[in-house]
């Protein structure tokens, strides 16, 4: 799914290092030298540079691939050299080894996961944690306390740890910046990085003794920034497997395809229902050692009693022709020669499926007739996904048991919530077409054409990728009593903000806000719960249309980052969360000139400062050598 988010936190982190040491905190919380933290980055899907180990000679185009050429992305190889680019980035579709005649690995670092395409204009179009490695220079984070771990988004969980060691080497990654700092780490983690920590919080259940385990979690992670978490799965996993995704590429669809459906992982963010589980593959722990268990899903009644698998409407539905097999749907020259009275009538069946009938294979063997990689999906969504044995990860979350968790989120974008499918008569992989889409946005879903369309639509909706429901999953986490606030992302004086206190929460129902909006501001809403599970801490960050993409740019995200762990380290701190009373400038680009009133905007954090070089007022508006002193208001 797409790049991504943890940098910030982990400024927070260091700016600490510049202002505090010793700094005790109740409740949960981190006591000792917070200079001493890390921070942790688990980048999303298709948001890790990935390099040839191979020598490939490429006919008919003057470049070659050599070992540490960078394969993804370099988009001049991708345009030169289209086949040869893709023999170093498929896999082969069931047991995932590289092509015969290429194959590439993850960088590593933090320069593999800033931008994926470096250059004078490729670097900007595929920039992802390159802002936030910014904020942590700018506020004086050191370099050994940020730590990327990038790793070949193309596997699935279990084949991470089979072929590269994955899920070891991030337990030595705590460790040793346990070690190497004196103190925790907080984990920042985008997309389809939070299906990894997941699964890696499951893999180490079979590493540690369970006696060991929460204590090993205190000592080794402080909180966990959740996001754009898919979890309950992605509706553009589905496009991508029938369709492709180009990722904006000059490739072909039905390219994009053939590659997507050679990775494991294009299944990884399938939608499932929130309303079935399935057992452990394996219990180690309570049976005195592995045993092999049953893989059956287990289902709520509300599955089958409610429609839709707790989903808006129906993911797929697909229009299937009455004649059967591949020439169902001929092509019109085929057309052309054939004698049309001689063909038989009838019309075509529409079947529809829920998230369930997705993520359990149903909709891949109803379509094994008309479709020629159902045979490959079938394989790997049972070798891989609901036979795996540390975890399916096709099933709903639960709270990870860290001290604190926030999960955060973009709303209120258009997002696609389901599809309408016909065979289009032409040869896999460009054969299927898509009928219809529908959308939700802002609690209504509606067609491409533009009309209303019944089913279940959400308070809010997702943030143009994910789905409002799979988003707001982590809801589940807070307790019975929440806080909640709400207050505009850029600077303010607090004449908007809004609160309500001691909200009442039903499990496994949404919580939606009795409070206004106004039409031109943009808001945060924050749901806050400190006292359900004693010494830990959830909260729930909603952002107004943050894209799914570009979360990880926002400056208003990072700036609440940056206060919130400043709010955790200071000895002072009156609460259990940072104020949202009020918002000011915290960086020189914040400060601007107010050409209304003939002065800096902000008066008591920016000033007008002149320095050699400024091109216009704005540049000039800096701010005060004080300034630092403001932070105190966010305690």
């Amino acid at each position: 799914m797409r790049v991504n988010l943890h940098i910030a936190t982990i400024l927070v982190v260091l700016l600490i290092h510049a202002a505090l040491h010793n700094t005790p905190v109740d409740g949960g919380e981190f006591i000792g030298d917070y200079s001493k933290l890390s921070g942790i980055i688990i980048p999303g899907f298709a948001s890790t540079q990935l390099r040839a180990w191979s020598f490939l000679d490429c006919p008919y185009s003057p470049l070659n691939f050599n070992p540490l050429d960078l394969v993804w992305l370099d988009t001049t190889k991708l345009l030169s050299a289209v086949n040869c680019w893709l023999k170093c980035m498929l896999l082969d579709p069931y047991n995932q080894t590289d092509h015969p005649e290429c194959k590439s690995r993850p960088d590593s670092g933090l320069s593999a996961i800033t931008e994926l395409d470096p250059g004078y204009i490729t670097g900007p179009l595929s920039s992802v944690w390159k802002d936030w490695v910014k904020w942590c220079i700018e506020f004086g984070i050191e370099a050994n306390s940020i730590i990327a771990v990038p790793y070949d988004w193309r596997l699935s969980p279990s084949m991470l740890e089979e072929r590269d060691l994955y899920f070891h080497r991030l337990k030595l990654t705590f460790e040793t910046a346990l070690k190497l700092r004196g103190g925790p780490s907080i984990v920042f983690a985008h997309s389809l990085g939070n299906n990894v920590f997941r699964y890696f919080l499951e893999w180490l259940k079979l590493e540690i003794a369970p006696k060991h385990y929460n204590q090993w979690l205190d000592e080794h992670i402080h909180a966990y920034f959740a996001v754009g978490a898919p979890l309950l799965g992605a509706i553009e996993t589905v496009k991508a497997t029938f369709f492709g995704n180009t990722f904006g590429l000059p490739v072909s669809e039905g390219t994009a395809r053939l590659m997507f459906n050679s990775f494991a992982s294009s299944l990884w963010m399938m939608p499932f229902s929130k309303y079935c589980r399935t057992e452990n593959s394996y219990c180690r722990h309570f049976a005195g050692g592995f045993r092999k268990g049953h893989h059956t899903y287990q289902c709520e009644e509300q599955e089958f009693r409610l429609n839709y698998s707790g989903w808006p409407t129906n993911i797929v539905n697909i229009e299937i022709p009455s004649v059967r097999g591949f020439d169902a749907y001929p092509s019109v020259t085929e057309l052309a020669q054939t004698n049309l009275s001689s063909m038989e009538c009838g019309l075509p069946t529409q079947l529809s499926f829920s998230a369930r009938e997705i993520s359990d294979g149903t909709l891949f063997k109803a379509i094994e007739d008309y479709e020629p990689d159902s045979k490959r999906l079938l394989y790997q969504l049972k070798k891989s996904y609901h036979d795996d044995p540390v975890l399916n990860p096709l099933t709903p979350w639960d709270r990870p048991p860290i001290k604190n968790v926030f999960c955060i989120y973009g709303i209120d974008s258009r997002t696609e919530v389901g599809y309408y499918f016909a065979p289009s008569g032409k040869p896999y992989p460009d054969n299927w077409i898509t009928t219809d889409v529908i959308y939700e946005l802002e609690g209504s879903l509606y067609s491409r054409s533009g009309n209303l369309v019944e089913g279940n639509p959400g308070a809010a909706s997702g943030d143009d990728t994910v789905p409002y429901n799979s988003l707001s999953f982590c809801k589940n986490w807070l307790g019975p009593k929440v806080n909640i606030t709400r207050a505009p992302q850029s600077e303010h004086d607090g004449s908007d903000v809004q609160v309500d206190l001691n909200v009442e929460h039903q499990h496994e129902e949404d919580i939606v806000p009795n409070m206004t909006r106004s039409p031109r501001v943009k808001y945060i809403t924050y749901y806050e719960d400190s006292e359900s599970i004693p010494g830990r801490r959830t909260a729930v960050w909603e952002l107004d249309k943050a894209s799914h993409r570009n979360i990880v740019r926002s400056p208003a995200l990072m700036r609440e980052l940056w206060l919130q762990m400043w709010h955790d380290i200071h000895p002072g701190a009156k609460s259990k969360f940072v104020t949202k009373a009020k918002r000011g400038p915290l960086r020189d680009e914040d400060c601007y000139w107010d050409y209304g009133k003939a002065r800096c905007s902000w008066p008591e954090y920016c000033e007008y400062r002149y320095l050699f070089g400024d091109v216009h007022l704005g540049q000039s508006c800096r701010l005060k050598n004080s300034s630092a002193d403001a932070l105190l208001n966010y305690l």
